[in-house]
């Protein structure tokens, strides 16, 4: 009998179930009247994503477990198929959870969220331009990072990564002419001696390197970002109900309330059957949304921009779940069926977020990705917090639907989950995916503005 000990710690499913079996019994711990419940799978994760990550370090080019080390590093400790694949099954699940009242949403609460959605992601770029000019030696495309990483949004990525390269192509044919101070952050940038002639030009290997250094900035710069800016929204959407005294339990009422006056309206609210589960219906969903995630739309200046994952997912399954039924296939489900995929996928999301991530987090709490995380973290709790102030006390929005909307404007489906379980009831979902679409133009617009500004 054998049994390889080495394959089975960096085994990607082993690594996934410990860290859910693990995260929920965590998230039954009581802090006081605190719980982290399912986010639990979060936290668990980014201690277990650091240990295997630096066990999977250990290993020489001679050792046995070399080979599975190796790949365990390449695939960032679990592959990003899982992630998209339980994120996809997440969102499809709330999306269609929530459909049914989408329309008395939107046009109730519309404008306003398509002003919250600007507005947060608007902060979040405000903070993280001022985190530069007061922070010393941050790196320019670091700190571009950290925002689309706090504000947990993979379209800004991409369109921060776009935008990264055409800004480093740029500076490096304007070398010439740049200013002593911006040659010298370019050299140091490229670990060339300051002790070298600044006037001399760049060559054509230097001027890749400095490009490929750009990218590789914006990705350590949303590696840092992203858990603390998931640890912030989750945090949020927990504590703020306890800092303002808010009282769910009336905020439901009230929410419940106002939804079933509008409910009795048939031409408002047409009624469909509902189904216990139509599998081909909610694999149509997904496969629909994740394929209108794909598609690119040619914005102009702001380059060609998708909806992501996420994004198409969600909105699809709105769609449909409002629709109702199309021919044989039934959008509307049973709740209690949709909730075991969602809290199902949620859990395993969670883990694998952390799993991917625990490294980065950890690690940036030493030398100056300090510097990085501390960004992360203002900015995170800036953008929530001015979104939750003007949400809640300017335009009257119910913390049921707002603590979606926060985490729509953060671009954060963790903190969805989080709100979700939070508030006891799927209705949040109903706000993210309102403010959604707004918040994603918002990131992709300040990503690119970040890079032309002043540094």
């Amino acid at each position: 009998m054998h049994f390889n000990v080495t394959d089975w710690i960096m085994n990607s499913f082993v690594l996934m179930m410990l860290t859910v079996f693990l995260g929920m019994f965590f998230g039954k711990i009581r802090f006081g009247k605190f719980t982290f419940g399912v986010s639990g799978c979060l936290f668990v994760g980014l201690v277990i994503g650091w240990w295997v990550y630096r066990y999977a370090n250990t290993f020489s080019s001679t050792a046995t477990g070399h080979y599975i080390a190796l790949q365990l590093l390449k695939r960032g400790v679990i592959d990003k198929g899982f992630f998209t694949l339980f994120l996809i099954l997440f969102i499809a699940a709330v999306g269609l959870l929530a459909a049914k009242d989408i329309g008395i949403i939107i046009k109730k609460y519309g404008s306003k969220f398509i002003i919250l959605g600007f507005l947060i992601t608007f902060i979040g770029a405000v903070s993280t331009y001022s985190m530069t000019l007061i922070l010393p030696g941050l790196n320019s495309y670091e700190v571009a990072g950290v925002y689309t990483g706090a504000l947990t949004s993979s379209p800004g990525l991409a369109a921060s990564l776009e935008s990264a390269r055409e800004h480093a192509t740029q500076i490096t044919k304007d070398y010439d002419s740049l200013s002593e101070s911006k040659k010298r952050e370019i050299l140091h940038l490229l670990n060339i001696s300051q002790d070298a002639d600044i006037n001399d030009s760049l060559n054509e290997e230097q001027k890749s390197q400095y490009i490929e250094n750009a990218e590789a900035g914006i990705g350590i710069g949303h590696s840092v970002g992203y858990p603390f800016g998931v640890l912030i929204v989750i945090f949020a959407v927990n504590v703020i109900p306890l800092l303002f005294k808010i009282n769910i339990e009336k905020e439901r009422e009230i929410f419940v309330k106002e939804i079933n006056e509008t409910r009795r309206n048939p031409s408002s609210n047409p009624e469909h059957s509902t189904v216990r589960f139509d599998l081909p219906a909610f694999t149509i969903s997904c496969f629909l949304g994740y394929t209108l995630g794909k598609l690119k739309f040619d914005l102009g200046p702001l380059g060609n921009v998708g909806l992501g994952s996420t994004g198409g997912v969600l909105l699809t399954s709105l769609i449909l779940g409002h629709i109702g039924h199309i021919g044989f296939l039934h959008f509307r489900m049973d709740n209690k069926i949709l909730g075991v995929i969602r809290e199902i996928s949620l859990a395993f999301f969670l883990a694998i977020v952390g799993l991917r991530y625990g490294f980065y987090a950890f690690s940036a709490l030493s030398g100056s990705g300090v510097y990085l995380v501390v960004t992360s973290l203002i900015v995170g709790f800036l953008a929530i917090t001015v979104g939750y102030l003007v949400g809640r006390y300017v335009f009257k929005i119910n913390w049921i639907l707002l603590s979606g909307a926060l985490c729509g404007g953060m671009t954060s489906t963790p903190g969805l989950g989080a709100a979700i379980e939070a508030v006891g009831s799927d209705e949040p979902a109903a706000g993210y995916g309102a403010i959604y679409p707004f918040a994603l133009l918002g990131m992709v617009i300040f990503s690119i503005l970040l890079h032309n500004l002043p540094i």
